[in-house]
Formats: structure tokens, C-alpha cells, sequence
């Protein structure tokens, strides 16, 4: 296809209502992630390019290609990419990990030093591309210091993109990411290469990252069982059915007396009850009776 008829083709590309319909509902049933009727045009902004790559001229032919085509599964690993938002940062919503480390790190820390458990695992679900569980794993060292090395810890960090889970485990990040980021803890946790900022191996190791679908319920039973869940700015893209059935997962998976953090902006209001609400210094966690 010559350059001028691909260009056209990603500019005139349009979606149809049943067409829209049909691709939402199968996002939908693959990933549980819900595009209201209002967002149809961030299917024919964010898909226009993949139906150029692909030769396609309509959404329905990629509505086939999807359902059809033996080489399907490839893909959905592109839809999954064009339908999460990647936007995140080292140590984003600094005030609630204030919150976090004071109330919640600190002194489970301590309850598990004082039982002579010297282990702690967390669970990152939507990691995006790695800076959440990354500044937990650097909050850990800066609370336990040299006694880290006597730890057990696990931080296991999933997302639904197998591409940004390959950029996680690459673990350089441009200095976009760090707009958030005290430069006393750049400096310290990170060395400067051509590419970007490499994390440190002493903190990578502690971060297990796997591509894992919060729809896929058989797969989040292999998470180990965690003394804390982070999931946030990520079920704000579930309809209600779906937020029940992750905030249960949640709840299954988290230890007795312990804790969830959601988005600053995300509320299990008329979705759960079965966690218990805790506030700390600026937002909201919830705890596991």
C-alpha cells in the first residue's frame, strides 16, 4: 500500500455505532475495562494507526481479524496497549504515600519485627510501567535501611501489557518520570546511562513483574497471598460488575489486617463493603477485618 493511501486510510478511518458496539463488548469481555458511549471517538483516534499498520480498511474487518484469525491473540496484546493509559510517575500523589508509609509500612513493619516475620509482600495490580511498585520497593529501603538484607520482601507487579511489563523489567525511565521525584532519591536510587535513568539492582529485586489480567480470576489466584494491595487509578475503568468482582480478588488475596489502596479519586462507595475504611494524612485506604 503506498504512503499517501496509508495516510488517508488513518485520517478518514471511521467507526460505526454497531461497529463500536462490538469492539467495546469484546474489550470488554477480554479485559473487563468498560468505554462508554461518550469515549467512541478514542476508538477511531487510538485505532486509526493500528488499522493503517494492519492494511485494513474498516473497524469491522478489524472486528474479524480479532475474532477470526487464527493470529488473534497476537493482537490483543495491541488492543490492550490501546486501551490503558500509561500516565504514572515515581512516587506520584507524594501525600498519600506519606500516608501510606505512616500508617500502613511503618508499623506493619514493626507488628512483623516484633513476631521475629521478618516478611512483608505487596501486590501492585496495574503496575503501568513500573514506577509505583519501584518507589515502594526504594520506600522499603529508605524505612529498613541495612536491615533490609534480613527481609523477605515481594513486590509482585502485574499489568495487562505485555509491552509495558517488558519496559518494566528494562527498568530505564526518561526524566518525564521523575516530575515527582526528590532529586536526593534519583541520585541515590537510580545511575544515569545514554538511554535514561536505570534503576538500581538492589531494588529491582525485590519487584516480580508478570502480564496478568485483572478479568482472569484462576490467574490472580497464583498472587501470594499480601499484607497490602495497590491498585490505583486503575478500577476507574471497570463498570460496577467488574469492580466487584476485582475488589473480591482483593479481598481473597489480602492477609488478615491487611490493606488496599485505590486512586486518591477512586471510592469503593456502593461497590464493597467488606473492607473496612481507614483514613490517613490526605486519602483513604481500606483494611481487611
Amino acid at each position: 500500500m503506498a504512503l499517501t493511501e496509508m495516510l488517508s486510510l488513518r485520517k478518514n478511518v471511521a467507526i460505526t455505532d454497531a461497529e463500536f458496539k462490538q469492539l467495546r463488548d469484546f474489550i470488554y469481555s477480554k479485559s473487563g475495562i468498560w468505554v462508554d458511549d461518550k469515549r467512541k471517538y478514542l476508538f477511531e483516534n487510538r485505532f486509526a494507526s493500528r488499522l493503517s499498520a494492519l492494511g485494513l480498511r474498516t473497524f469491522g474487518d478489524y472486528i474479524k481479524l480479532l475474532t477470526l484469525d487464527p493470529k488473534r491473540d497476537q493482537e490483543l496484546r495491541h488492543v490492550f496497549e490501546l486501551v490503558t493509559t500509561n500516565e504514572t510517575s515515581f512516587f506520584r500523589d507524594t501525600k498519600q504515600l506519606d500516608g501510606v508509609k505512616a500508617n500502613i509500612l511503618v508499623p506493619l513493619l514493626a507488628a512483623q519485627r516484633k513476631q521475629n516475620q521478618l516478611e512483608l509482600r505487596i501486590w501492585c495490580a496495574g503496575c503501568s510501567s513500573g514506577e509505583e511498585p519501584y518507589t515502594l520497593s526504594i520506600m522499603l529501603h529508605e524505612i529498613l535501611g541495612a536491615e533490609l538484607s534480613r527481609w523477605r520482601i515481594l513486590i509482585t507487579a502485574i499489568d495487562l501489557s505485555p509491552a509495558m511489563v517488558a519496559k518494566c523489567k528494562e527498568g530505564v525511565y526518561l526524566d518525564y518520570a521523575f516530575k515527582t521525584t526528590p532529586e536526593a532519591i534519583k541520585a541515590k536510587y537510580f545511575t544515569k546511562t545514554p538511554a535514561g535513568h536505570r534503576i538500581l539492582p538492589s531494588v529491582a529485586r525485590l519487584v516480580r513483574f508478570e502480564a496478568m489480567n485483572l478479568n482472569d480470576a484462576a490467574a490472580l489466584k497464583r498472587i501470594p497471598k499480601s499484607h497490602l494491595v495497590f491498585c490505583r487509578n486503575v478500577i476507574i475503568y471497570f463498570d460496577d460488575a467488574m469492580k466487584i468482582n476485582v475488589i473480591n480478588a482483593f479481598y481473597d488475596n489480602i492477609l488478615p489486617g491487611g490493606h488496599l489502596v485505590l486512586g486518591h479519586s477512586e471510592s469503593m462507595h456502593r461497590i464493597s463493603r467488606v473492607f473496612q475504611p481507614k483514613v490517613l494524612s490526605g486519602s483513604m485506604a481500606y483494611q481487611k477485618a
